[in-house]
């Protein structure tokens, strides 16, 4: 059985209630939907919900998907979306806690999350790896998922392509700009 006809297989399953399928799916996917959401939203609290809400809307829409797309391209778009829209939710919880505090609500900013630290920062501390994070965080949203599906999910062009709804030509593009915007912010701390 060739790779396209097992996927068609499992997305017939899937879409039939197929259970031990479904864990398949959460089994085989859950690591790289995690990777990516936290790529994006940078605490793990929140990507793991992402991670949940991802699976929850696979499990209740998976019968409307037609197939279009591959199931992992499927998972990534649904991954992006959710995580950019936690991403600005946060933010504009944030932005509303520092307009009250400025109103006089004694109420410590509640919304204002501690800075987020990767593995590697933790067990490095190298200050290097801290500005990389930040740096592609003040990233555009297109160009930091593009960054983050080629680079950290190691996607083609061609596949970042189908997540992200877009041309080849336009991924092209965000990955060359998230690069030198990189190279451009990075340089002071690459430099001796």
């Amino acid at each position: 059985m060739n790779e396209q006809t097992d996927e068609l297989s499992r997305l017939d399953r899937l879409q039939q209630g197929d259970e031990a399928t479904f864990r398949w799916l959460v089994e085989t996917y859950q690591a790289r939907v995690f990777r990516t959401a936290l790529a994006i939203v940078q605490l793990p609290e929140e990507a793991e919900d992402v991670a949940q809400e991802v699976f929850e809307e696979v499990y209740r829409t998976v019968s409307n998907f037609r197939g279009e797309a591959s199931l992992a391209t499927w998972l990534y778009r649904i991954t992006t979306s959710r995580a950019l829209k936690k991403e600005r939710d946060r933010k504009r919880k944030k932005r509303f806690a520092f307009l009250t505090s400025l109103f006089g609500d004694d109420e410590p900013e509640r919304y204002d999350p501690p800075d987020f630290q990767t593995p590697e920062t933790i067990l490095e501390t190298d200050e290097r790896i801290h500005h990389i994070s930040r740096a592609v965080q003040s990233l555009a949203e297109s160009q930091k998922v593009a960054f983050t599906l080629h680079y950290q999910e190691e996607l083609s062009y061609q596949e970042i392509a189908a997540v992200m709804q877009t041309s080849v030509s336009a991924v092209e593009s965000l990955l060359f700009r998230a690069r030198q915007t990189l190279r451009k912010e990075l340089t002071p701390y690459v430099t001796p």
